[in-house]
């Protein structure tokens, strides 16, 4: 019986070659922080069809000036030769010390289309046309840029997010065919950018788990009781906002907004734990269910507080506070580090 180690399953061997030629032949770098000058090694370049077909064109008129010994032959071949050579340099040129630089990336939720903002800032003198880009697993490049000499230009490159966390930018492709398109220069970039996926909000969810309130989702009981109108507090809910009262107000004096006030009952307790969830749900029901019910605060305008582990957030409300619960729902379980 043989003892020899079996041998490593094709498809293993060619994605082992496959990273080896990236790394070596079209120098394929890990993560590029800050901004990338493409630099005249990193630029790639060959014939497209048109370009194959032409000089088959050029051989044939090179042919038929020998044959029969026309002067003219020999200028329109040589010509023709020395203005492919020409869209091979400005094709290269078109690529070559042009800079990248990765911009902003705004949050989304799992399943929606991440955006991922990239810069391309030309220095040179030079102005640069139909620069295609996209990341390399879109295929065939879909966005198309021009950059004009000293000026800069952004653009912003799609992909579908999938689970929470942090999705990290994919490797992107520039590709050029300017101007003649007989030939094609293309260039790798692995910009040192990523984008944090919230968790997908439940669909479904029952309603917020309020403590205090004797019916509704108002923020107060006993709604009946109407016992005057203050001043306007943080976490008012809107429908209890006195219009006409607010009217009145001369706003060159000074007017503030007002709220109706109810005695009865006592004012709402909202707070969000993970741990009072039911047991039969798993950690991702429940990350989708608190992420909902953040939603939900937010749009009644209910302040609300975040019980997740050993992070306790206080109630609040606002852009800032919805920023760091459905942080903390998406990094939940995560180690918080560069990709």
């Amino acid at each position: 019986m043989s003892t020899h180690p079996a041998p490593a399953p094709p498809a293993t061997l060619t994605a082992r070659l496959r990273g080896l030629a990236g790394r070596w032949l079209f120098q394929l770098r890990e993560r590029e922080p800050g901004e990338v000058v493409l630099t005249a090694r990193r630029v790639f370049i060959v014939p497209t069809r048109a370009g194959m077909a032409f000089a088959g064109l050029v051989l044939l008129l090179f042919i038929g000036a020998i044959n029969y010994n026309l002067g003219l032959g020999f200028a329109l071949t040589f010509f023709s030769a020395a203005c492919a050579i020409v869209d091979m340099s400005m094709t290269a040129r078109n690529l070559a010390l042009l800079r990248l630089a990765p911009g902003r990336a705004q949050p989304v939720f799992a399943g929606e289309v991440a955006q991922f903002e990239l810069h391309l800032h030309n220095r040179s003198k030079l102005d640069r046309f139909a620069i295609w880009l996209d990341f390399l697993d879109a295929g065939v490049p879909r966005h198309v840029a021009d950059v004009g000499a000293g000026a800069s230009t952004a653009v912003l490159l799609s992909c579908a997010s999938g689970a929470r966390g942090w999705l990290a930018a994919p490797r992107v492709r520039l590709v050029t065919r300017f101007p003649l398109g007989l030939f094609k220069a293309w260039s790798y970039w692995q910009p040192d950018a990523r984008v944090l996926v919230y968790p997908a909000p439940e669909t479904a969810a029952p309603p917020l788990p309020l403590r205090g309130a004797a019916g509704g989702a108002g923020g107060h009981a006993g709604h009946d009781d109407f016992a005057g109108i203050r001043h306007y507090r943080p976490g008012d809910p809107m429908r209890h906002l006195a219009w006409r009262q607010i009217a009145r107000l001369d706003p060159a004096l000074g007017g503030q907004l007002a709220s109706k006030h109810f005695d009865a009952g006592a004012p709402t307790e909202l707070t969000l734990d993970f741990e009072a969830l039911p047991a039969q749900l798993d950690v991702e029901a429940r990350l989708a269910r608190l992420t909902r019910w953040v939603l939900d605060a937010e749009r009644l305008a209910l302040p609300y507080g975040l019980h997740l582990d050993a992070l306790r957030l206080p109630p609040a409300l606002g852009e800032a506070h919805r920023a760091a619960c459905l942080r903390a729902l998406a990094l939940h379980g995560h180690v918080e580090r560069r990709p």
